[in-house]
């Protein structure tokens, strides 16, 4: 028992080792500058990664509430993935910051609150998994502390987290009371489609909806990642819904399977509604936080349409473009990051000339916006032909339809964005950017997962037989 107990649980051992290594770093060093702290702290969140692909066995803890698998632990290696990505993106910001230790610690307290969601076998678990990884994110998001923007930022991501939570806790509360259990596998077979559990699915959807801003539960997105340091925007944006889709799928696949078609009908919905707004406000946006906040949104849309596949192919599609979604997005996110912090430029129009004085990030964030808007041969391509290939096979043509014509939508202002760099040459340009070796070696795994997850076919054939098998 004591050694299942350590293999199971590995992942969620080590991030709550490095939270004490970090706790102890904080106060035995403190003659120790950021620089000495932030590359110790890289160093064991690479540890971590590497030792998520070692000594991996699925099982079940505490009577079924905790369970893993091969699948589990590939999408608890994404979002280590994309923590790590994040963490050396921000070196030069946090370089100067004065908790640097509480920023870690309290990211890794959200990243522990998302693996024991993804591992949980009943709705209590999920509920614990999912305040801890989601309180810690309103103080992060709140982390620039001199700046008004922040605070309100702040406010509003705990009034909509508090909000989506009292949804999520209503919809549990009516699915206990009629069913009497809230494992995973025992809810599946006592959901008889009442009309108050079919309400309690609403809530429940409802507050998923909130976390991955999914239209109309996306009004606080923009806001929020607007007034958040660019490290906790690209957090929330990347990891943190990356962490919601994987316990979206198989709540929808496994628990609610035999409502699929009345949820299929509100997916279906939702996605139209999401893509069609997210491009739409994404089309005006001057902030290039908000424009990446509204992309994202617009993302979440197609997602929906590889969910409503309602198939394996339909759950390997979301795992695989999350994946692929994880290098785009930070790409991106990562030069937004360092104009930020060095040039203390965020609209487009900083953009205008970029390419003059900084080919190789304007080179990095065009690549990225080429992934997300799906042009070829980029992984953003092949992650998007899956989604809409999984949610064909439900021969519902008119869904594709309206995504093809959003594609092309956003197509017009993801190249926007390419076209102030390269070909706009108003103005005095911002000087060259002096890149760091972290920030370096974080815009190189993304941009190498862009051009080699896509052409990779391996990458989706593994997931597809993880969730086959």
């Amino acid at each position: 028992m004591p050694k299942d107990f350590f293999v199971l649980m590995k992942a969620e051992l080590l991030v709550t080792l490095l939270l004490i290594i970090i706790l102890l770093l904080k106060i035995g060093n403190k003659k120790q500058g950021n620089g000495f702290l932030l590359q110790i702290i890289n160093l064991l969140l690479l540890v971590n990664l590497v030792a998520g692909f070692f000594c991996n066995r699925p099982g079940s803890l505490f009577g079924g509430s905790f369970h893993t698998d091969h699948l589990l632990v590939l999408e608890k290696n994404m979002l280590s993935l994309g923590t790590l990505i994040i963490s050396l993106q921000a070196y030069d910001w946090l370089l100067q910051h004065k908790h640097v230790a509480e920023f870690y610690m309290l990211l890794l307290s959200t990243l522990l609150g998302m693996f024991f969601m993804i591992s949980s076998g009943n709705l209590l678990l999920f509920f614990v998994g999912l305040e801890l990884s989601t309180i810690p994110l309103a103080a992060l998001v709140n982390f620039d502390l001199d700046k008004r923007l922040s605070s309100e930022a702040a406010i509003k991501f705990i009034l909509s987290s508090a909000f989506s939570s009292g949804l999520l806790l209503f919809g549990i509360s009516m699915l206990y009371g009629t069913t009497g259990t809230l494992d995973f596998a025992v809810l599946a077979e006592q959901l008889n489609g009442s009309p108050l559990q079919l309400f309690a699915f609403v809530l429940l959807l409802a507050a998923f909806a909130f976390k991955i801003s999914v239209v109309p539960f996306h009004l606080w997105t923009a806001d929020v990642y607007q007034g958040a340091p660019v490290a906790v925007t690209s957090y929330l944006s990347v990891v943190s819904k990356a962490a919601i889709l994987f316990v979206l799928v198989p709540v929808l696949y496994i628990v609610f399977r035999s409502q699929g078609n009345t949820w299929y009908n509100i997916i279906y919905l939702l996605s139209i509604l999401t893509m069609v707004i997210g491009n739409l406000f994404a089309l005006r946006q001057q902030n290039m936080k908000r424009f990446l906040a509204f992309s994202s949104i617009a993302q979440m849309g197609f997602i929906l349409i590889g969910i409503s596949g309602q198939s394996e192919a339909g759950g390997t599609s979301v795992v695989y473009f999350v994946l692929i979604y994880i290098f785009s997005n930070l790409g991106a996110f990562g030069v937004v990051a360092l104009m930020s912090t060095q040039a203390g430029k965020e609209n487009v129009n900083d953009y205008r000339g970029l390419y003059k004085t900084n080919p190789l990030l304007t080179w990095v964030l065009a690549i990225s916006l080429f992934s997300l808007a799906g042009i070829p041969p980029t992984a953003g391509f092949f992650g998007k032909f899956f989604l809409l290939l999984a949610g064909a096979d439900k021969g519902n043509y008119g869904l594709i339809t309206v995504a093809v014509l959003n594609m092309v939508v956003s197509l017009y202002y993801y190249l926007r964005i390419v076209k102030v760099m390269f070909m706009e040459q108003n103005g005095q340009p911002v000087e060259r950017i002096q890149t760091g070796m972290p920030a370096k070696m974080a815009l190189v795994i993304c941009i190498g997962g862009v051009l080699i997850t896509g052409l990779a076919s391996g990458a989706y054939q593994y997931i597809y037989s993880l969730i086959a098998g």
